[in-house]
């Protein structure tokens, strides 16, 4: 990897000093593409569910971002923005596949970019992932229904023609070079959390027998000549980073191995960051960091280092300013990404990098009925943090200490009775 400082060592001493923290957090980074992060923080991706119904971005995106960006991160990363506006994830994404939304993409794109930060699209297609409320019938790489019991929210897939496969990564590209005209200065790829790319890397989804599956070298091509697309649209000196699974925790998914060897194709061809995830709304393996302070795919980063120089960004489990500073410092990443975290603080990051000691609790939400706390669990989050977003896109505060009855009725108006039945994690 390049790097604008010099790189930390495996052995370099972690502190507890929050201004050497702060110092090491405030660290520049020069990607591959020459395109330099002023410093190591990033705010990962969350579904903003903020889009109109012509599902372009709204004013609230702009109050968000410029927020964030004015909170002093060094990296912004959207919530999945699909490639396709005929299939989403979910109520409220983004879509771009052609001019219309042009004025509004330029406006997002100056919010998230002030003081001289960098907002990067996370360009995405669901797949098989498309909740019923969205599609009944959605596409994938094989005829082959979400599995477990979140699997009863999606339709059962029908598979893509070759000649569609095709089709989809020059949506890829067409995506892509909206957002480099809109003034957005980077792409991520989304190919985790059980999402199309991911489904074509699974062999669990992807039991196709044309050149787009079978064995690793086939079902990675459609993540291959996605990456191919965009750097033939974008050139050389635009960043593109790519969200990977470092394994899917599922029987017949993505492995480890094959995840490794996906990162070392994907540093050879010049991929500027890769950040570290796993699971899917089956096995939601993203969904929170271990006890220790760490993350759950500490162990994965630290294997990548034998295969691939690429930049590392390692998102989840981050609570505090030393911890980020000595996952840095143990040479575990180059960039610390956290989520949840900026919706509850959202200037933590120019906290952080002053020299402030950085310690964020995540509420835990919970409804206060057992029986419905024990059913849905974790999935109550994913519309709690939703409405703590269309708070700050209002100009206000996140509500922390907000009920998860509210979560719960969003949830139901969005998708209808069957919210109620577990889902995405």
């Amino acid at each position: 990897m390049t790097d604008a400082t010099p790189a930390p060592t495996p052995d370099s001493a972690p502190t507890t000093d929050p201004r050497a923290a702060g110092a090491r957090l405030g660290a520049p980074l020069t990607l591959p593409s020459g395109a330099v992060l002023k410093n190591r923080i990033a705010k990962s991706a969350m579904s903003e569910a903020l889009a109109g119904k012509d599902l372009a971005p709204t004013v609230a995106h702009e109050r968000v971002y410029g927020r964030w960006a004015r909170g002093g991160a060094g990296l912004l990363i959207t919530g999945n923005v699909m490639v396709d506006e005929h299939a989403l994830g979910e109520p409220g994404n983004v879509a771009v596949e052609d001019g219309r939304h042009a004025a509004a993409l330029r406006r997002w794109a100056e919010a998230g970019t002030q003081g001289g930060a960098h907002l990067w699209m996370q360009l995405n297609h669901p797949g098989r992932q498309a909740p019923k409320s969205v599609m009944r019938t959605p596409a994938a790489p094989s005829a082959v229904p979400l599995g477990g019991s979140a699997g009863r929210f999606f339709g059962t897939p029908r598979a893509l023609e070759t000649q569609e496969v095709r089709g989809i990564v020059e949506r890829f590209a067409v995506t892509a070079a909206h957002a480099r005209a809109a003034g957005f200065t980077g792409v991520q790829i989304h190919g985790a959390h059980g999402y199309l790319v991911n489904q074509f890397l699974s062999p669990e989804a992807n039991r196709r027998t044309d050149r787009y599956g079978g064995d690793l070298e086939g079902r990675m091509r459609f993540l291959v000549e996605i990456y191919a697309a965009l750097r033939e649209e974008l050139g050389d000196a635009f960043p593109i980073g790519l969200k990977l699974n470092s394994s899917d925790f599922s029987e017949g998914g993505l492995t480890e191995e094959d995840s490794r060897q996906v990162a070392q194709r994907m540093g050879e061809l010049g991929l500027d960051l890769l950040e570290v995830s796993g699971g899917s709304y089956t096995s939601p393996a993203m969904m929170g960091g271990n006890n220790d302070g760490g993350t759950y795919f500490e162990r994965y980063a630290r294997r990548l280092r034998d295969v691939t120089d690429v930049p590392v960004m390692l998102t989840g489990g981050f609570r505090s300013a030393a911890t980020m500073a000595a996952a840095l410092a143990d040479g575990v990443t180059d960039v610390v990404g956290l989520a949840r975290p900026f919706v509850i603080e959202p200037e933590l990051a120019a906290r952080a990098i002053a020299g402030q000691e950085i310690e964020v609790e995540l509420p835990r939400v919970k409804t206060g009925l057992a029986a419905v706390d024990s059913t849905l669990g974790p999935a109550l989050a994913l519309p709690w943090y939703e409405l703590q977003l269309a708070r700050l896109g209002k100009g206000l505060e996140a509500q922390d200490r907000m009920s998860a009855v509210a979560p719960l009725v969003h949830m139901v108006r969005q998708h209808g009775p069957a919210a109620l039945s577990p889902r995405r994690g």
